[in-house]
This record gives structure tokens, sequence and C-alpha cells, in this order.
């Protein structure tokens, strides 16, 4: 039983050593899970894999149209290719509403600001140049040097110790953050998930919900409740990443979670107090009403 009981205690506190808080102005605690590494690997090896087929087609492409004669400009552009790719997939993706690849969505993980803004085009810039520094130019060095037969043992043992080195920073920083997050100042949290669907009206309460304040909700009333239902069921990302910041800006939170989740939880708990006010005879038509 003190078995168990030690074994519980030791995998609490690792949870705990994950999550991370943000106060805000209002006093508010938020708090954030910071993704394993074993999270992050896999999102990586499906958002290779993914860039890999990409490449494997562009490549029987380019053998059918009959590029397959000059090895040498094949083999150039797919390298080109290759760095193209994979720089816009990053990029592209975590600059994105969600803030995550493929691979990052499917493992249930996105970036964040460590500061709790908005993500940069800066910041998610650094963050995977970073990356080419850690794995991608090492490995292609080597394999370049492999495949003209000029490459030495040592050279090839100097890349793999290189790579390793930069790569496997994350296992040594409680925040598991790859160099490129240090420099950039980001974290890879868990997401949360949001279901908007037709039963979107309903004020039923959701698992694991990001809750509110009072103070927090009494900001707006029936008519920004009808805007924000709408905006929730066109799922629009740019308007509900447009939405999702005035919200916050207003009311002081970070950007802490994916737009979707953060709409739909403030949606449902604003509907309820306004429901609930209703039932005391108060009605707030906007934001300029009093309470």
């Amino acid at each position: 039983m003190t078995d168990a009981a030690t074994a519980l205690a030791k995998r609490r506190a690792a949870q705990a050593g994950k999550v991370r808080q943000f106060v805000t102005p209002e006093g508010v605690d938020l708090e954030l899970r910071i993704a394993s590494a074993s999270l992050r690997f896999g999102a990586l090896i499906v958002d290779l894999t993914l860039i890999a087929l990409v490449l494997i087609l562009f490549s029987f492409g380019a053998a059918y149209a009959g590029f397959a004669s000059g090895s040498d400009i094949v083999l150039s552009i797919w390298m080109l290719g290759a760095f193209v790719l994979r720089t816009f997939w990053f990029l592209g993706f975590e600059l994105g509403a969600r803030a995550a690849t493929p691979g990052k969505r499917l493992m249930g993980i996105r970036v964040v600001a460590r500061d709790g803004g908005r993500l940069t085009a800066d910041a998610v810039v650094a963050r995977n140049l970073i990356r080419e520094l850690e794995l991608f130019l090492p490995m292609m060095m080597i394999g370049n040097g492999a495949a003209e037969d000029n490459v030495a043992g040592w050279t090839i043992l100097a890349g793999v110790i290189w790579s390793l080195t930069l790569s496997l920073f994350l296992l040594f920083n409680r925040d598991r953050m790859r160099m490129g997050d240090l420099i950039a100042g980001t974290w890879v949290v868990m997401a949360q998930r949001a279901k908007l669907d037709s039963e979107i009206a309903t004020s039923e309460a959701e698992g694991g919900a990001m809750r509110f304040s009072d103070a927090e909700l009494s900001v707006y009333g029936i008519y920004e409740l009808q805007e924000l239902e709408r905006v929730l069921r066109t799922r629009d990302a740019r308007a509900m990443r447009e939405v999702a910041d005035a919200i916050r800006s207003k009311i002081g939170r970070p950007v802490a979670e994916e737009d979707d989740v953060f709409l739909l939880s403030y949606y449902r708990q604003l509907k309820e107090r306004l429901e609930r006010g209703l039932l005391f005879g108060k009605r707030r038509e906007d934001k300029y009403a009093s309470d």
C-alpha cells in the first residue's frame, strides 16, 4: 500500500512539474501543461513522414515528366524542394489559427508564446530556422558526403554528435524547450480541443473547459453573445482569431489555448450567466449597458 501511495505521489508530482501558470491582471490563475518530449518527437516523425510522402510524389511526377535523364538537375531540384517544403510546412502551420503542424495536432499539442501573447512571425521563423541547424543541416551534409563517397568516419560522428547535442537539449530543461524555443520565447503545450457542432447553442458543461470569472463575463451582453454565436457557427478561422484576440485583450487573458476552445468556453459561460441573470429580471443588451 505504501509503495502504491508513493508511486501515485510521484506521478502527481511529475504531472504538477509540467504545469505552468499565468496570473492575469484580474487575478485569474491560468494553467498550461508542457508537452512531453515523446509527444514532440512523435509529432516530428509524423510531419517528416508527411513531408517525405509529398517529396516521393514529386519525384514520381518529375520522372513521369521526363526529368529523370538529368539526374544532377533532378537531385538539385529535389533538395531545394525538400528545403522549401519543410520550411513552409512548419512556418505555415504554426502561424495558422491552431499554431500546430498536422503532426502536433495529431499528438494534441501546440506552440504558444511564453509571454502569453499571440505567436509572432519572428518567433515562428526563429524557432524553425534553429531546427535547420539542429537537425537538417548536419543530416544533409552527411548525406551529401556519403553520396559522393568523400565523407570520413569522424565527420559522420561529428555530425551525429552535433545533432544529438542540439536536438536533445529539450531533455535537459524542465520546460522541454528546444534551442529554437529558448531563442524564440515559445513553449509547446498540450492543446485543448473544442467540438463545434449543432449543439453549440447548449450551455452544458464540457469536460476540462477553461473557466472565466464573473468579472470577465460581465463585460459583454446579449448582443455580443449573439455575435459570438454567429462567429462560432461560421467557423471562419480569421474571424474567430480576431474576436478571440479582442475578448482576450478586453478581459486581460493571454493566448494560452486554441481560439475555438477559448470562444466556445466563453460563449457557453456568458450564455449561462445571462440566462441566470434573466431569471432575476436583469437584462443587458450589450457591453455598454450597466448590469
